[in-house]
């Protein structure tokens, strides 16, 4: 089926579509001999695709998935303890998938999984700074200097530093506060550990949100695969050059 080169291109595991784009404009992609235009159409199935001279072949089709993992699932493919895992939950995908990072076994939400190692790696490494957002419960009424303790970053337990994240108090009241946290790092039960750092231990947290991709309306326990636009959203990342590792303190607001 015929569409846009660049279309092609990212669909062929060539690059990202905007890195296509910029191939294309140099003048450095043929179609079937020809040098290609920002508008071209090509089919991969039946014409020649050249990059520098050299043809390529389409790879082929991968899987991107989005599962909304209950808490006291574990984040793994095989259980070592007789413990449940997001495998159990993944009947019907039909092709093998892996996760693009993990969830603590306490932690349900938003879990990608895909079958394009590349694209993985995009959603996993700090480096490209794909957001990672958290709705949590903490007990107390969390006060104003925490919060901002939160947001600057401080010292984690095995010495590591935390590197500033966006926190927004959603309500808090003597007994518990409801916390937004997007962070781009993935340390193993970061968000848990900052929020005990501060003295207000986490009841309940949920991911709502990796990069482009967001939880909805998907229900516990169930998978869906992703929109061709969620997928190039993340892919993106890979193709931008990265920036800083954290994110910018949000702006405080009065409760």
């Amino acid at each position: 089926m015929k569409g846009r080169l660049q279309k092609v291109l990212a669909a062929a595991g060539v690059s990202s579509r905007r890195a296509a784009e910029s191939l294309i404009v140099a003048g450095r992609v043929s179609v079937n001999g020809e040098i290609a235009l920002i508008g071209t159409s090509a089919d991969s199935d039946c014409d020649i695709i050249a990059i520098d001279g050299r043809s390529i072949r389409p790879a082929p089709s991968h899987a991107y998935l989005a599962l909304h993992k209950p808490a006291g699932f574990v984040t793994s493919l095989r259980s070592t303890h007789g413990e449940a895992t997001v495998r159990d939950l993944l009947s019907g995908v039909g092709q093998r998938v892996v996760p693009a990072g993990r969830l603590d076994r306490d932690t349900a939400g938003l879990l990608l999984l895909t079958s394009d190692g590349a694209w993985a790696n995009i959603v996993t490494h700090p480096r490209y700074g794909v957001e990672k957002e958290y709705l949590a419960r903490v007990r107390g009424r969390i006060r104003d200097g925490e919060v901002r303790h939160l947001r600057e970053g401080l010292m984690l337990p095995d010495g590591t530093r935390t590197h500033p994240a966006r926190v927004e108090v959603i309500d808090r009241n003597l007994e518990a506060s409801r916390l937004s946290v997007t962070v781009m790092e993935g340390k193993k039960r970061q968000i848990r550990l900052m929020a005990e750092a501060v003295g207000h231990p986490i009841f309940d947290l949920r991911r709502v949100r990796v990069g482009s991709v967001t939880l909805g309306a998907l229900e516990e326990g169930g998978w869906r695969h992703l929109h061709e636009w969620e997928i190039e959203g993340i892919r993106n990342h890979g193709s931008r050059s990265p920036g800083g590792e954290g994110v910018q303190p949000a702006t405080p607001r009065r409760h």
